[in-house]
């Protein structure tokens, strides 16, 4: 199994993007971080069993089974897939794992988005990409993206959905907390058993536009509603959690309520 450190395992160079990873990866005892150095995906284990939280990209097939063999597992050990929302560089691998006898999950307001992918509206539309045409970090990214199967995420038509605060009867027993604004069913996840809160993209731990680094709401070009990222924190920041899990970007191993208080300070971009 890999060792368990608490705190960053990686080497970050000043002014790089992606960073210098090793996955999977135990961030706490039995939370398990998969996927590249720009996406995360996780594993929450409980009594043998475990939950996926998130599924990375398509892409990502063609290292899930060396991952899952890292950690002495087959897709058939993932019980659950819970999404913390419907964007394509979360839901790819659901094909995968699902095979191997996984429930998926989702909040309501996110189940027709990942049934039919579209692109995102609001303050993520296409037209405004233009304000950032010259930013050669974001098509970086977006080709890194791309590479990985962005541009193809399945289409998952028959998910169970679930609400607010709901207690989810899958491995971990996670609680659901909406917080939306990335999309409108945006959802972090609190595993309180384990210590641990998946805030999926309503926060992240690194800007792909800019490089900066530490807790933030994403970028508004990829957000439905940056006003309502702002808004949701508030959903978060009294939760029980000792680490705080994203989509992008280093763990935070403190309390939410510190990483709210870092993420309103770093403002929008």
């Amino acid at each position: 199994m890999p060792r368990y450190v608490a705190g960053s395992r990686r080497q970050v160079a000043a002014g790089s993007l992606p960073a210098v990873t090793d996955k999977p990866y135990e961030v706490v005892p039995g939370v398990y971080e998969m996927g590249s150095d720009l996406v995360n995906w996780y594993l929450v284990e409980d009594g043998g069993s475990y939950t996926a939280v998130d599924a990375g990209l398509p892409g990502f097939a063609s290292d899930l089974e060396r991952q899952l063999t890292a950690l002495g597992l087959s897709a058939r050990d993932v019980k659950a897939v819970v999404l913390t929302h419907s964007d394509a560089d979360h839901v790819g691998l659901v094909p995968q794992l699902r095979a191997g006898g996984a429930r998926v999950l989702i909040h309501a307001d996110d189940a027709p988005t990942l049934a039919r992918p579209r692109p995102k509206q609001g303050d993520a539309s296409p037209r405004h990409l233009l304000a950032h045409a010259l930013n050669w970090r974001l098509w970086r990214v977006l080709l890194m993206l791309v590479k990985d199967g962005a541009a193809k995420p399945p289409r998952i038509a028959d998910a169970e959905t679930f609400s607010d605060g709901e207690v989810l009867d899958v491995p971990g027993r996670p609680r659901a907390v909406h917080m939306p604004g990335h999309t409108p069913g945006h959802c972090a996840l609190l595993f309180e058993g384990h210590g641990a809160l998946f805030v999926g993209d309503g926060l992240c731990t690194v800007n792909v536009l800019t490089e900066q680094r530490g807790p933030q709401v994403m970028p508004s070009l990829m957000n439905w509603s940056t006003d309502e990222c702002f808004r949701s924190l508030a959903a978060i920041e009294g939760l029980p959690a000792e680490v705080v899990l994203v989509g992008h970007g280093e763990p935070v191993h403190d309390t939410p309520e510190a990483v709210v208080a870092r993420a309103r300070d770093a403002g929008r971009t």
